[in-house]
């Protein structure tokens, strides 16, 4: 089994957000390996904020963002469980990353929920219409391969981060409600672009 060092300690903290008996438990049962102990935090973020998803979230911020020379703005409305976690630097930090990342991407929906029922067939139509001659069993793997790229481009929460493209923005989200310790929920946003 391999020592864990303070060094190592504080570096994946630094790195995950996650609590100082968190990490030392998660280095120890990963032996020291720094990127299996972050799997293993990273699924427990998962689950803790899987089991915070039913509570309430009515308090929050309403975050701006005017990008340089005014050609674009947004408006969102991120809510979480108490005042004073809207009120750390870290909820609101992240309340301008998805102003940013809404600004940069232009999501029209925050989930995908959201999409009109009419606007997904309209999609599967054009996906299906691209594909005629090939076997069905392939057509519907490959109109669900290109509604899943739809998503990515239409829904917020399904788009990769602007700042990390390795991650996409639900899961900043999952990693911020487990690093807070309380739910959160992208609300709602809206974007304006000059002459749009």
């Amino acid at each position: 089994m391999a020592t864990v060092t303070t060094s190592m300690i504080s570096e994946l903290r630094e790195k995950t957000g996650a609590g100082l008996l968190d990490v030392k438990k998660a280095l120890d049962e990963a032996q020291g390996n720094p990127e299996q102990a972050e799997t293993i935090l990273r699924k427990k973020g998962v689950a803790s904020a899987a089991k915070k998803a039913g509570r309430s979230t009515s308090e929050g911020l309403i975050e701006s963002y005017i990008h340089v020379g005014g050609k674009v703005g947004v408006l969102v409305e991120i809510n979480c469980e108490t005042d004073f976690v809207a009120k750390t630097d870290d909820f609101k930090a992240f309340c301008r990353d998805i102003c940013l990342q809404i600004a940069a991407a232009s999501p029209l929906y925050v989930r995908r929920e959201e999409v009109p029922e009419a606007e997904l067939a309209k999609e599967r139509d054009i996906a299906a219409a691209q594909m005629q001659g090939k076997p069905p069993a392939a057509v519907q793997k490959i109109v669900e391969g290109k509604l899943e790229k739809y998503y990515s481009q239409v829904c917020l929460l399904d788009q990769p981060f602007v700042k990390a493209p390795d991650k996409m923005i639900k899961d900043i989200l999952t990693e911020k409600i487990a690093k807070l310790g309380e739910n959160m929920q992208i609300r709602r946003f809206v974007r304006f672009q000059l002459g749009a």
